[in-house]
């Protein structure tokens, strides 16, 4: 439409200064009065340019004469709304200034208004190309982002299941060394025996009282007197006898070295030799430094130091 308006506006103009002159053209001469300017013919024609020289008219003259043919004949003059035509005007079969002119300002709108459209177009396309590089962008930055996001994801998903994998591994060693554990004790327990059957547990490891010079050295099993004691561990007896403070005491030494002692016995069944575990080696008493018939039980690892007889026999399967 915006077009379309300026076409129509320039045809307006044109169609009015072509009017216009052919108005001109078709009109009567009008009556004029002129002043006597006579006298002044000479000095105005001096001063004025010759017709040859004037643009557009010089060629209504013939060469060299300015007032008319030798010969008296009349000069045929060209209409005026012929004037101001162009050669290119011509070559085109145009014989009216006006349309001629009209045709013109007609191509140049029409030349400004392709130009316009030109320059739309070409700023419609950048415009485009640009809003196409932004989305490509973005889709791009998209996808950089999905993919870090599926990274992620993968690599969490992979330490979740390693994790899972390590957790499955420690359950199962734990497990396997319950197991192991359970097995060896119960193989303990069927290679150790406590050393009294029936007891109630008195005085224990490292208590201090006045029966004793130092801490008390064992664990105290209190039972009946001719309670038989028993040996814990397969073994070999190295000591039977008197022993002062102890009372009767019998030394079961261990294949590992390790000593038990059983203390305050009334009577020695083995005194010597070999014994198998649980075999009776002698029984329950109140002799030397006693208050009450009990079993005093002594462990010392490599014949040192005794420790506390408890754990030792925790550690080898037996619940006292």
């Amino acid at each position: 439409m915006a077009r379309s308006g300026a076409v129509l506006g320039v045809g307006v103009i044109a169609a009015v200064g072509a009017g216009g002159m052919a108005t001109a053209k078709d009109r009567p001469n009008a009556p004029i009065s002129m002043p006597d300017v006579a006298h002044l013919a000479g000095e105005v024609q001096d001063a004025l340019p010759s017709p040859d020289e004037l643009p557009g008219i010089g060629g209504l003259f013939s060469d060299g004469d300015s007032a008319g043919p030798s010969d008296g004949s009349t000069v045929a003059h060209q209409p005026l709304s012929t004037a101001g035509l162009t050669a290119q005007d011509r070559a085109s079969g145009a014989t009216d200034a006006g349309e001629a002119l009209r045709a013109r300002i007609m191509r140049q709108a029409e030349q400004q208004q392709d130009s316009a459209e030109a320059a739309e177009r070409l700023a419609a396309e950048k415009s485009a190309a640009e809003a196409a590089a932004k989305q490509a962008a973005q889709r791009k930055a998209a996808e950089t982002e999905r993919r870090k996001a599926e990274a992620e994801a993968k690599r969490k998903a992979a330490e979740a299941e390693a994790k899972r994998k390590a957790d499955e591994e420690a359950r199962r060693k734990a497990e396997a060394q319950r197991k192991a554990e359970a097995e060896r004790l119960a193989k303990l327990a069927g290679s150790y025996v406590l050393p009294v059957a029936s007891y109630t547990l008195t005085a224990d490891f490292g208590q201090a009282g006045d029966m004793w010079s130092a801490d008390h050295t064992g664990q105290d099993f209190a039972a009946p007197t001719g309670t038989p004691v028993k040996a814990v561990h397969g073994g070999t007896i190295t000591q039977a006898g008197w022993a002062g403070a102890y009372g009767y005491r019998i030394v079961l030494t261990l294949d590992d070295g390790t000593e038990i002692w059983y203390c305050h016995l009334s009577s020695m069944v083995q005194t010597s030799g070999a014994v198998d575990t649980g075999e009776v080696i002698g029984r329950v008493g109140a002799t030397g430094n006693v208050t009450g018939p009990h079993l005093h039980l002594e462990v010392r690892p490599g014949g040192g130091s005794p420790i506390d007889p408890m754990p030792w026999l925790r550690d080898h399967g037996m619940n006292p």
